[in-house]
């Protein structure tokens, strides 16, 4: 899926399929092509560990933290070991990152808040140090340590690597419509290009890097910072972490905010299909915005969302056939693959619209794709040295081992086309066969699609956004109504997740969560 990551620095998680990576980010695993989750999938709920922790695990429960300064000012970081292997403690550990802000007071401390950006392959100790340590709101940071840890496989914690950056620019161009069976065999070729890299590179770390390892060393976490319970806020892709730590350990649940839900109970091939939805939800919004202003290259004030959408590829089409120059020093121009991520990126926050406006005219009138490339490149983590972050590698290896692959080769794709282009007559094509990547992936899956129930929990707060691209707000619906505390609360408008963007209403109510432990009156709608 797409889901990526959270809040407006940091854009949230993918799952669809956009781009050939970022088809697995968020969400991105998936089913062996079923249409719906299974009754079986949805009887499974995720099982509590026992209280006691084992004695195995004593040594990485009792560490000590040695804090350091980061380079980053008012930041400290550190190193925490945790095992590779849970099942077989004593084989090896796993070393992740961590970095924390202290309370400044004043106030009472309220202990540690955790958080995730999403993706997954976010960093979250990027999130905290460039947006979360210094613009959560006063009150918050005056009461708790603000926290980050990368997840196992993700940015500074072992990352997973899968492809140079010279060989992801080929993968992230490759044509995700193909419109032959040639065409077919290169889309598939990539895929398992990109899914051997990742096995060569990091064969051990690979089959370890699931949601549930990672909810796991959270826990670990939490005890060495000296936590009773765990206080959290994730976003988008962090919703299921987040969520996954409340269903295994529902008696350490603090105050934690699941904001931009995912639904732990879908297949990924259902996951994708309702992802690719929301995204048509979010164009059609696009859409009727676009066409207000004068610089829409889409269509004018009487121009439908529909036919905005079929001008819009149209142009994806001609792309296909002959890309166009962005002026890019690694030679890079942008087709379909390209354009259509650099749209898709735009998707996630409003505040984008007018610079997607501005990207079309570019490459619509003046044959010029840098505006697009540039949207594209934001999107994947690609810097002017043509570097990628670990993000896409990071998203599939999570992706691909938390479920089972959306489908299982070129005709099951097929099947499913009308499918896909019935949720999004724009995305559809694309995402379909960007949810093949996992199809290919050199390890097993080791998760199904659960419920999570998380009894005997306190209050959890799931966030919706009732026009959010990546995580539709029926994910949050469900999650809420799986939870056994949980508690909905809805913000009514475009973007991915709500905390923090612009909405008083629900800056305000989750503000109130996290200091005083209020959850909202049932049924709470903000705007």
């Amino acid at each position: 899926m797409h889901m990526r990551r959270t809040a407006r620095p940091a854009r949230p998680l993918r799952a669809g399929g956009v781009l050939l990576a970022a088809a697995v980010l968020l969400i991105s695993a998936c089913s062996s092509g079923s249409s719906t989750t299974t009754a079986a999938a949805t009887e499974a709920a995720l099982t509590a560990l026992p209280r006691a922790t084992p004695s195995a695990l004593s040594p990485y429960y009792q560490q000590k933290l040695n804090w350091r300064s980061c380079g980053v000012p008012g930041f400290e970081c550190a190193t925490m070991k945790a095992p590779l292997d849970y099942a077989k403690p004593g084989s090896g550990d796993v070393r992740l990152a961590v970095s924390r802000k202290k309370a400044t007071g004043p106030g009472k401390r309220l202990g540690s808040l955790l958080v995730n950006p999403g993706g997954p392959g976010g960093s979250a100790v990027g999130y905290l140090q460039s947006h979360a340590g210094i613009g959560y709101p006063a009150d918050v940071r005056a009461r708790y340590d603000m926290v980050a840890v990368d997840p196992r496989g993700v940015a500074r914690s072992e990352p997973v690597e899968c492809l140079n950056g010279r060989a992801m620019d080929a993968f992230t161009q490759t044509d995700t419509t193909p419109d032959d069976g040639r065409e077919t065999d290169q889309l598939v070729e990539a895929f398992k290009k990109f899914a051997e890299g990742c096995g060569e590179h990091s064969p051990e770390l690979l089959r370890h890097v699931s949601t549930v390892e990672a909810a796991r060393d959270m826990d670990i976490l939490r005890a060495v910072l000296g936590d009773e319970k765990l206080n959290y806020v994730g976003a988008s892709y962090g919703t299921f972490l987040g969520a996954s730590y409340a269903g295994l350990y529902p008696d350490r649940v603090g105050r934690l905010v699941l904001d931009g839900a995912l639904d732990p109970s879908l297949t990924a091939r259902k996951l994708n299909e309702e992802q690719t939805a929301g995204f048509e939800t979010a164009f059609q919004s696009f859409a009727k915005d676009c066409v207000r202003h004068s610089d829409c290259p889409l269509g004018d004030a009487g121009t439908s969302p529909d036919q905005v959408g079929r001008n819009l590829k149209a142009f994806f089409q001609q792309l296909d056939k002959e890309p166009i120059p962005a002026g890019d020093p690694d030679g890079r121009k942008v087709g379909e693959a390209l354009a259509t991520t650099g749209v898709i990126a735009a998707m996630y926050d409003e505040t984008a619209w007018p610079q997607l406006r501005d990207a079309l005219t570019s490459a619509m009138k003046k044959n010029d794709g840098a505006g697009l490339l540039a949207l594209s490149d934001s999107y994947y983590e690609r810097d002017a040295d043509g570097q990628y972050a670990n993000l896409m590698s990071a998203n599939a290896a999570v992706n691909c081992l938390d479920l089972p692959a959306a489908f299982s080769g070129p005709d099951q794709v097929e099947q499913a086309l009308p499918a896909f282009e019935k949720a999004s007559p724009v995305f559809g094509e694309g995402l379909a066969w960007a949810s093949l990547n996992c199809a290919y992936w050199p390890v097993k899956n080791t998760g199904e699609p659960h419920r999570i129930e998380a009894k005997g929990a306190a209050p959890i707060l799931v966030v919706g956004t009732t026009r959010d691209p990546a995580t539709p707000y029926p994910w949050a619906q469900s999650l809420a109504s799986q939870l056994s505390s949980g508690t909905l609360l809805t913000y009514v408008g475009d973007g991915h997740t709500a905390y923090g963007r612009g909405s008083t209403c629900i800056d305000s109510t989750i503000n109130r969560y996290l200091l005083q432990g209020t959850p909202p009156e049932k049924g709470k709608r903000c705007s």
